[in-house]
């Protein structure tokens, strides 16, 4: 859950079916390329080793997804925007032949990351902007996140530094774990208020990433255990999970994002794989229909077409993307896509795509987010290691 969006779905342009032009592999791959140097190239602060939070960067941007409202932008981007680089950097170096060309950009991005790592509170976890600058909040989604990007580069580079850090993260998570309503763990540090999809989503996630990774079965037991929570009191009847539930009244906030069926659908499918169990299996089948009922289709007269904020399409996209590794159907995978090609076509004069993946070309030159371009890269990635054309 990020405050900056709770106020709004982004109104987007519905294109049927039919009319989706999936590429080849090889451009798919140009573009993922072509955007992450981009990215690199714009975004990259270098007399810090880290990444500015807009570009431009006038410092005069208003950040709403923090729990204490309005923060403005600052020398260098708060955590959640700069996971979205290190991510992508995880999936370039998978490009086939490419592994040696972005595993320096792959250790520097998870340089910048560590700088993020806060070891004056116990346990050690990362906090949400540069330890060396300040000392703030530390989220446990982004903990999530974190513990993500580690397990994958471990996996990408068998180096046992980026294991042990993915195990201290996932410590810190689990700090944050309390009985009240069954289980789970709030938003951030210190604050009791609410248990989000987002943190429990992304904590499943990276108990099973971690599993994956080490064989340790401890972590799957944990991953079993956040899916179980999260299945019993954030799923709907059709299959979408809900922002979150009230600790004080045991209530749920029935607002949904793509992100947290996304991250739970990948889940599933994770699962399915480890376990063979066919009910996690039928969870997936049954989140990725809802979600593409909701997200993907028009509603309530509001046509909405996988536009929520792009980086929570994102992850929706990579649950989508593992469930196609089991039924090889791309209804979903092309629907999304379909949406990205258009921001990509109408990218702006600094080749950047739109925060709203429907809006026209932008001319202006107007200020974009780290997170919305760095997650181009990323989907791009993923579209040319699938090979669907």
């Amino acid at each position: 859950m990020r405050r900056m969006i709770l106020s709004t779905l982004l109104s987007c342009t519905l294109l049927s079916a039919s009319a989706q032009q999936l590429q080849p592999a090889a451009e798919y791959q140009r573009r993922a390329e072509e955007m992450f140097h981009r990215v690199w190239t714009l975004y990259r602060v270098p007399q810090h080793g880290l990444f500015s939070e807009y570009y431009p960067q006038q410092h005069k941007d208003s950040l709403t997804y923090m729990q204490d409202g309005n923060v403005q932008s600052k020398a260098v981007s708060y955590l959640w925007p700069l996971s979205g680089v290190v991510t992508a950097s995880n999936m370039l170096i998978r490009l086939p032949g490419k592994k040696a060309a972005y595993q320096p950009y792959a250790d520097t991005a998870m340089a910048a990351m560590y700088a993020y790592r806060d070891t004056t509170r116990n346990p050690t976890g990362y906090q949400a902007y540069p330890a060396k600058f300040e000392k703030v909040d530390r989220y446990y989604d982004d903990n999530g996140l974190v513990a993500i990007d580690y397990a994958e580069a471990y996996l990408n580079t068998r180096n046992p530094v980026y294991l042990s850090r993915a195990k201290e993260v996932f410590a810190f998570i689990l700090s944050g774990w309390t009985d009240v309503l069954g289980g789970g763990v709030t938003w951030l540090e210190g604050h009791g208020d609410q248990k989000p999809a987002c943190s429990n989503g992304m904590a499943t996630l990276a108990a099973l990433k971690i599993y994956k990774a080490s064989g340790d079965k401890y972590y799957l037991q944990q991953g079993i255990r956040f899916y179980d929570w999260m299945h019993k009191h954030l799923r709907d009847s059709a299959g979408l999970y809900v922002n979150d539930i009230k600790t004080a009244t045991g209530k749920v906030n029935p607002v949904y994002y793509t992100y947290n069926t996304g991250a739970m659908l990948e889940a599933a499918m994770m699962l399915h794989s480890i376990t063979h169990e066919k009910k996690y299996l039928t969870h997936a089948r049954q989140s990725a229909e809802a979600a593409y009922q909701y997200f993907g289709q028009p509603q309530q007269g509001m046509r909405s077409a996988f536009c929520d904020l792009p980086w929570f399409a994102t992850v929706l996209f990579r649950g989508y993307e593992a469930l196609y590794e089991v039924t090889k159907d791309k209804k979903y995978l092309a629907a999304i896509i379909d949406r990205v090609d258009h921001a990509w076509t109408n990218r702006d004069p600094n080749g950047l795509t739109n925060h709203d993946w429907s809006e026209p070309r932008d001319n202006t030159g107007k200020p974009k987010w780290l997170l919305d371009e760095a997650c181009i890269a990323e989907i791009y990635a993923r579209m040319a290691l699938l090979d669907l054309k």
